[in-house]
């Protein structure tokens, strides 16, 4: 594995391309259109760094930033939604600030998780029957599964893919904190047949990802998860989106990730980079296998 400076993605050689590119000119004054539209410039200022691009030849976001007119922050999201993957600024009040890959998708965090995702939809999500589910768990707690789980999401969204989180993590869960939804019945509530699939929320302003979180926590998780209902309920989904990303718990906390990941097929392990020791992760990974689950991996955070 490489590292990318902030994520291990599975597999070598991940390259980030940019795609669409336009004449240097007209994507500039796209960008001081969008700036102007979004309240950053003014007209006059619009003006102003275009004529003053006519005279040293400069990026417009550069010489918008250098003549102070805008904050970095402001071209990074100009340049969002230029390419469509722009969070919407109501909704970053409601969205945890750890979603990087929605708050700041130009951010070298969300880079890595592009070409981590690129290696899944290679090893994975590659439309073959039976492979629409993902478990993501971890050695220990604080390694950063559900975190990696929730811009994984997002990300897989960002392509057009229609994406479902479950929290699955029966014991902790955080998913419906970092999207700012309720927590109502949830996957406990449609397992033990006390709520329906209208469980599922869409994420508002990140089209194509819904939530399943996890509802109240039951005293027998393991249980829960380990009936034929949960493996039914996938089956079930998988005829509806196009990829689901399952957080559990971390292995050291419980032994559910193992049932979990033994119904998705396929699991990958999140560590921490400067924490989790690559023994553990060896030993968590030699474990998963034993049961017959497909281990695609494992993936280092240092966020």
């Amino acid at each position: 594995m490489t590292s990318t400076g902030v994520v291990h993605p599975l597999g070598r050689g991940a390259q980030v391309t940019r795609i669409g590119e336009h004449s240097k000119a007209s994507a500039d004054m796209r960008i001081g259109q969008i700036l102007n539209a979004r309240g950053r410039l003014s007209t006059a200022q619009v003006a102003s760094v275009l004529n003053e691009q006519a005279r040293v030849g400069q990026r417009f976001g550069e010489l918008a930033t250098r003549l102070g007119f805008v904050v970095p922050g402001d071209i990074d999201d100009a340049l969002a939604l230029q390419f469509g993957y722009a969070t919407p600024d109501p909704l970053r009040r409601t969205l945890s600030a750890r979603l990087a890959a929605a708050c700041q998708p130009a951010s070298p965090y969300a880079e890595a998780l592009r070409a981590l995702r690129s290696q899944l939809r290679l090893r994975w999500f590659d439309g073959t029957p039976g492979q629409a589910a993902l478990a993501i768990t971890s050695v220990d707690r604080g390694d950063g599964k559900s975190f990696t789980t929730a811009n994984l999401g997002v990300v897989f969204a960002h392509l057009g893919e229609n994406t479902l989180i479950i929290d699955a993590d029966l014991r902790q869960p955080v998913q419906h904190q970092l999207f700012g939804l309720p927590n109502r019945m949830g996957l406990a509530g449609v397992l033990s047949r006390r709520a329906g699939l209208d469980e599922i929320a869409p994420v508002p302003g990140l089209d194509g990802l819904s939530l399943l979180p996890s509802g109240p926590l039951p005293p027998n998780p393991q249980e829960l998860l380990g009936r034929g209902d949960f493996p039914r309920l996938l089956d079930e989904l998988s005829r509806r989106f196009d990829a689901i990303l399952i957080d559990t718990p971390s292995a050291q906390q419980s032994s559910d990730a193992q049932v979990i990941a033994q119904r998705a097929g396929a699991a990958i392990v999140v560590g921490r980079s400067g924490r989790t020791r690559s023994s553990d992760i060896t030993q968590l990974t030699a474990i998963l296998g034993h049961s017959g689950i497909r281990v695609l991996g494992a993936t280092l955070n240092a966020v």
